[in-house]
């Protein structure tokens, strides 16, 4: 790997700053982690921070034949940015004789502490961006953590009340006013105040990565956004049109309810900058037909943008060294993108 320049370089302006958490130590973010802060393309978009344990990424590097140097800093500030090195806030949590592929109650404490610190952090503005390897579940579960997943506990350590899923492919990118219910429960739950709140914070967050302006198409509910009430039972025009209405008024370029077989489409040649689906499926489904290898899963609404790689633990192949490092490279990519870079 060649030298290059310094990439925080006055000329430039700095790039922001990411805290990358480890993940479960049992699982492959360790494995994904460092040969994706080791790809050449990383340090042109942003300055990577592990929050993890530098003797098991040491392992890691081992396992894939990787010679670098991982330096354990005490934050941000202390790390230095050169072809080769790895920087990681070393809470030094895991056993040295830790298995690979197997569930560990130590590893899932260890996990939900790599995602404090990249909380406290985020909350102090220390960091511009947070991209987070996977953990296990049961995992954090055993560890004394009763969380989902990343995405409610990282609202919980910022104090946020709510939060939006966005997905982001090269092509297109789509935050969603519902995600994980079921489709009767979506369409009650959908509301003029929720639509509303999920367009801000899609908006505000495509403002923070650099678009000033962002056109945003708002999905209808029913096939043909509802036709003028040929379709459903006059959805559209009691649960969306309102919050249009309301952003439109603040200068938020929101259109819509589009018919959401068109929307995409009319995203993926340049019309919208970010697309506003109302339920799960109708937003994942295009983005994964359109960019499933490189899509990647965004939390919009906290202090700092979070993304994350599309897959698990994967603890039937931990260990080995075969994991593929794309998706947390395309994860680093996007939280460089849709970060805002540090005041000079």
């Amino acid at each position: 790997m060649n030298p290059s320049p310094n990439p925080a370089s006055p000329a430039d302006g700095p790039l922001p700053l990411i805290a990358v958490t480890m993940g479960d130590g049992a699982g492959i973010g360790p494995e994904v982690v460092v040969p994706a802060l080791l790809d050449q393309d990383t340090l042109r978009r942003c300055r990577p921070v592990v929050i993890g344990d530098a003797a098991r990424l040491r392992q890691a590097a081992r396992l894939r034949g990787l010679d670098c140097e991982i330096v354990p800093v005490s934050g941000p500030e202390e790390a230095e940015f050169t072809p080769g090195r790895i920087n990681v806030i070393d809470l030094d949590l895991l056993p040295a004789d830790l298995p690979w592929g197997q569930l560990s109650a130590v590893a899932g404490d260890a996990a939900y502490q790599y995602i404090a610190v990249a909380a406290e952090l985020a909350m102090s503005g220390a960091v511009q961006g947070i991209c987070t390897a996977p953990l296990n579940k049961e995992a954090l579960h055993a560890g004394g953590h009763i969380f989902p997943g990343h995405t409610e506990l990282l609202a919980h350590l910022t104090g946020v009340d709510e939060v939006s899923m966005m997905l982001a492919t090269p092509t297109v990118k789509v935050i969603h006013v519902t995600t994980h219910i079921g489709l009767i429960d979506a369409v009650n739950r959908i509301e003029p105040g929720l639509v509303e709140r999920t367009v801000r914070r899609g908006h505000e967050a495509m403002v923070r990565a650099g678009t000033p302006n962002p056109v945003i198409g708002v999905c209808g509910i029913n096939p043909h956004a509802g036709e003028n009430g040929l379709f459903g039972y006059g959805e559209e025009e009691e649960k969306i049109v309102p919050a249009l209405e309301v952003l439109r008024a603040e200068g938020v370029d929101a259109r819509g309810p589009l018919p959401a077989d068109t929307a995409f489409f009319l995203a993926g040649r340049g019309d919208y900058d970010l697309i506003v689906a109302m339920y799960h499926d109708q937003g994942h489904g295009p983005v994964k037909v359109l960019g499933l290898e490189a899509g990647v899963n965004l939390t919009v609404g906290l202090p700092v943008i979070r993304t994350s790689v599309d897959h698990g633990t994967a603890f039937d192949i931990a260990g080995t060294g075969k994991a593929d490092a794309g998706s947390m490279i395309e994860a680093l990519r996007q939280a460089a993108e849709m970060s805002s870079a540090p005041a000079r």
